[in-house]
């Protein structure tokens, strides 16, 4: 029987999706690629795949849990099997320097970033050069959840924490990137989502007590970070008991719209969310994009869209189930 494969590797973030299958009676099943064994002479299942691997998969304990799916996408791109969010968007998602550069070509400015290889000397030197030993985020290559991102005042600091930080964690590529400190226009970033590669909605986000770039319920730290460089200590009196989502009726600059749908386009992306910031600077900058998307249900309910097929789950259960049946049309 032909149905919905749904590729991953953290069952917690699952039953958002099976409830919105289940509402459509969408027949389905997961794939969890933290493991598993595939014999590449046979040919794939029927149906539709959907990759949800996630770039912070080596922080569960799944080191290689990217480097199957990679393995097993091209298995299933040869056969001619529907992928939605195939090979390249998994490659988008596992290095934001690959992430920024497919953005720029796309014409969205993004920060300007230094991409740094080796030890702690050469990271604390490039951050010197590049940016006047002044304010610097540090983020690892392949990251996840924000996991790993922190803002520094100077180079100084850098090195101390790199000189303190575990072996284990380090990014999983040896990549690091020095990001420029983008002071925001007010304390928000601003997440849009895409499903079917068409804009869906956006989120802004109340950064006043941090913001660890997970907008799902299950991923809450408790050390926040925020990419606007806002924190708990600094913003006492303005803080949150918890980051504040909002789905903005107004939706997004429509620019800004039409250029990143046609970059998910030119890049084989389907379901993602974008975040951005506007700085002081009145520039709008493009930071992170997630092709495992995760929404918000406190947001979507407060907006009257939880559980409707206009909610981030609903939206790819119905756009899955369209694709599903093209699929069995087209075999028939």
């Amino acid at each position: 029987m032909s149905r919905i494969h749904v590729i991953h590797e953290n069952p917690a973030w699952l039953p958002p999706l099976a409830e919105a299958f289940d509402r459509r009676g969408l027949p389905w099943t997961e794939w969890d690629l933290s493991g598993g064994v595939f014999d590449l002479a046979a040919p794939p299942p029927e149906g539709v795949f959907y990759n949800r691997m996630s770039a912070s998969s080596h922080t569960r304990g799944h080191r290689y849990a990217a480097e199957l799916t990679a393995a097993v996408l091209a298995w299933l791109t040869q056969h001619g099997r529907r992928v939605v969010n195939g090979p390249r968007a998994l490659d988008l998602e596992i290095s934001k320097a690959r992430q920024y550069a497919a953005l720029e070509a796309a014409g969205v400015a993004v920060p300007r970033t230094v991409l740094a290889l080796g030890d702690t000397d050469r990271v604390v030197s490039a951050a010197r050069e590049h940016f006047a030993g002044g304010p610097v985020i540090l983020k690892p290559n392949r990251g996840g959840k924000g996991l790993g991102v922190r803002l520094f005042s100077g180079a100084e600091a850098l090195e101390a924490h790199l000189r303190a930080l575990p072996e284990d964690e380090h990014p999983a590529d040896g990549l690091w990137l020095l990001q420029e400190h983008i002071r925001a226009e007010r304390p928000v970033i601003t997440r849009a989502e895409f499903v079917g590669g068409r804009f869906l909605y956006a989120v802004e986000v109340d950064t006043s007590a941090g913001f660890e770039l997970c907008p799902a319920d299950v991923c809450a730290v408790d050390d926040a970070f925020c990419p606007v460089g806002e924190t708990p200590a600094a913003n006492a009196s303005l803080a949150p008991a918890a980051p504040r989502f909002r789905v903005l009726e107004e939706g997004i600059d429509a620019g800004l719209r039409s250029r990143l749908e046609a970059f998910l386009a030119a890049n084989g992306t389907e379901v993602a969310g974008v975040e951005f910031i506007r700085g002081t600077d009145g520039r709008l900058l493009t930071y992170d994009l997630n092709t495992n998307t995760n929404y918000n249900a406190e947001a979507e309910e407060k907006a009257g869209i939880l559980g409707t097929d206009r909610s981030g789950p609903g939206a790819i259960a119905r756009f899955l189930g369209e694709e599903l049946g093209r699929t069995v049309s087209a075999a028939a």
